[in-house]
């Protein structure tokens, strides 16, 4: 199997036995590997009554063909189970160098299945797992962990670990690999919290066999040229995603204080710029890539990989905190924890409007958690983690902690399908709010990156749309043309994710396009794949995952963006002179609710959905070969257009 390590493994954490399976050739053509193999898992093992803390979720860790091969960043891997925090699908992805490593351990999938009596680690070497106890890790951060784990087996080995966030079942928690690398949306830390499961360790030898190497290396060549050569990708390996702090800020995309403006006062204090000239020790790139988009710092005698602009915004601006090093101060506490810096930031902000509303006192909450407050946000962090005080409360995420308070919280808790606003100011980028809204994942800027138009990328648009709709499309404020330049970019968001490739090199710049992928594919597996191919694995996924949704309760009222987002406008200070605020309109009033229904209604349109529910219809999964989903849905009820 070229491009795979060709094995499977199902680890049963009760009876602690495993069994290896090949790989099965049939599931390359449709799904390729890494998402497009877990999402297929999680349909077909995982029904919607399970609840995901229970042993009958599943916990899966996946790779693609592209994982370990020099193609450049082939190092991701996604963790995937029904999620504990939106109830429905739930996956995360990570970079740096775990994702190959199991590959070379000579494993495209684990699947972890039912529940440990007590903490266990998964030891994945040379094609053997071992379960060994992890009751001296139980309570460490994952950073200690990390070291022992390494000490005890080997100082080159990759670890991902749950810290005491994961342990105690935190719904935001976060699984983090090498150190600063974290694959933390949707809870997956939490599920394998739940499964006894404190971290896997691997390292392996296993070569990635390649079908025509020559052909493959003389594209890997190409296309690590491009990437080089992308303006994008550029301005990433310079700064870091960092960079994109000042480039919000004008643009009112620069989330702050809990949505309630497009972007903060001197916001640049905690910008790229200034993390270059402050705190920046080097540049740091994950396996196989050119970008060296990574940024490792130092703050208070602490090095550490991190302040990405997720994080940087979710605990910066959002919380009304523009002091660069106090933002590192509650990464590097994150990171140890194992918290969703995103989740986080987002449910400590949504904590701090209800204070300053008086829908909850500061001596419920248990600490002065007041806009701008770092110590207050360091505190916070803990109580989440160890689910203390008003901190247990704020565990459950923002959507199942305003349904807790009640008396009108739920109007402040910025989140969809339960899950929290990526750092997108979605009122400023009409393309990212359908994006955030539409994902089967729940909120998230990730599912389907269409940065086209916040990028002003005109040579990608024009090798995809019509020269006739390019200015509309590029413009982010314009609802024109943005469910078209969704629909694609969700395509190729899946079929990066199932090769485990960066979207750095793909729909984040479009430094290479469908076609490279489909080409590299070709040379390395040996089996043919063309651009129209592979972008129909891409929509297969999508519906497959949306199908689970739907099985799992899900229809169009949940495409929503927050009350808001919806009806309030977008206010903004002005980046020239900060004492005065702009309102930015047309996002007055009743406007973007009745723009959000007509977008919904295209994007339904182009995918062959159903309009009144959101539901794929019969036509749509037959012509893509989901005939078994048509019938599960009917089994259980579920009439489909």
């Amino acid at each position: 199997m070229y491009g795979y390590a060709g094995k499977i493994a199902r680890i049963d954490l009760a009876t602690k036995k495993i069994a290896i399976e090949e790989t099965p050739k049939s599931w390359i053509k449709e799904y390729l590997g890494g998402r497009g193999f877990a999402s297929k898992i999680l349909f077909d093992e995982v029904p919607p009554e399970v609840d995901a803390f229970s042993p009958e979720n599943k916990l899966i860790f996946a790779v693609g063909p592209l994982a370990g091969t020099v193609w450049p960043t082939g190092s991701r891997y996604t963790v995937a189970a029904k999620s504990p925090l939106s109830d429905g699908l739930g996956y995360a992805h990570s970079g740096g160098f775990f994702g190959p490593e199991l590959k070379f351990a000579g494993f495209d999938m684990l699947v972890f299945e039912s529940k440990s009596n007590k903490p266990v680690y998964a030891w994945v070497h040379d094609g053997t797992i071992d379960l060994l106890d992890a009751s001296h890790l139980w309570g460490k951060d994952v950073w200690e962990v990390t070291k022992i784990l390494q000490s005890d087996h080997d100082k080159a080995a990759k670890v991902a670990a749950i810290g005491p966030a994961g342990e105690n079942l935190v719904r935001i928690a976060a699984v983090i690999n090498d150190e600063g690398r974290a694959a933390a949306r949707t809870g997956m830390a939490a599920v394998m919290g739940s499964k006894k499961l404190k971290a896997i360790v691997t390292r392996g030898k296993q070569n990635v066999e390649i079908a025509h190497r020559d052909k493959f290396m003389a594209k890997v060549k190409e296309v690590t040229e491009k990437i080089r050569k992308n303006p994008g990708a550029q301005t990433y390996g310079q700064f870091g995603t960092s960079i994109l702090v000042n480039f919000k800020l004008y643009k009112g995309d620069l989330p702050a204080k809990n949505h309630q403006y497009g972007n903060m006062p001197y916001s640049e204090n905690v910008g790229g710029e200034l993390l270059s000239k402050t705190i920046l020790k080097k540049p740091k790139s994950c396996y196989a890539c050119p970008i060296h988009c990574g940024r490792v710092v130092e703050v208070d005698g602490i090095v550490f990989e991190g302040m990405e602009y997720e994080t940087i915004d979710a605990l910066g601006p959002m919380l009304w905190i523009n002091d660069l090093k106090a933002v590192a101060r509650a990464n590097i506490l994150a990171n140890k924890l194992g918290l969703d810096t995103i989740s986080a930031g987002v449910t400590i902000a949504f904590a701090m409007e209800l204070v300053d509303r008086g829908i909850v006192s500061k001596d419920e909450v248990g600490v002065n958690l007041e806009w701008g407050n770092e110590q207050a946000v360091l505190e916070m962090l803990e109580m989440i983690s160890y689910r203390k005080g008003f901190g247990d409360i704020l565990a459950e995420g923002a959507y199942r902690a305003a349904q807790k308070i009640g008396k009108g919280a739920e109007k402040y808790a910025m989140t969809i399908k339960k899950v929290e606003l990526p750092r997108q100011e979605p009122r400023a980028t009409k393309g990212f709010g359908l994006a955030h809204a539409t994902s089967n994942r729940g909120a998230d800027h990730l599912y389907g990156l269409p940065t086209l138009a916040v990028a002003h990328n005109v040579d990608a648009a024009k090798k995809l749309f019509p020269e006739a709709d390019i200015e509309e499309l590029l413009n982010p404020r314009s609802p024109y043309y943005k469910p078209e330049m969704l629909v694609i970019s969700e395509h190729f968001c899946a079929i990066s994710d199932a090769v485990s490739i960066c979207k750095f090199t793909t729909s984040e710049t479009w430094a290479i396009m469908p076609g490279d992928v489909a080409e590299g594919l070709t040379y390395l597996t040996g089996i043919e794949f063309t651009r129209e191919i592979i972008l129909e694995i891409g929509e297969r996924i999508i519906n497959l995952e949306r199908a689970y949704n739907v099985r799992a309760g899900f229809s169009r009222k949940d495409d929503y963006q927050p009350e808001r987002i919806l009806k309030e406008p977008l206010r903004i200070y002005d980046p020239k002179d900060y004492s005065k605020v702009i309102e930015i309109g047309p996002y007055k009033g009743e406007g973007p609710q009745v723009e959000m229904d007509e977008l919904l209604d295209h994007y339904y349109e182009l995918r062959n959905w159903d309009k009144s529910t959101g539901y794929p219809t019969k036509k749509k999964l037959q012509e893509l070969g989901l005939d078994y989903v048509i019938e599960d849905l009917e089994k259980r009820g579920i009439s489909l257009p």
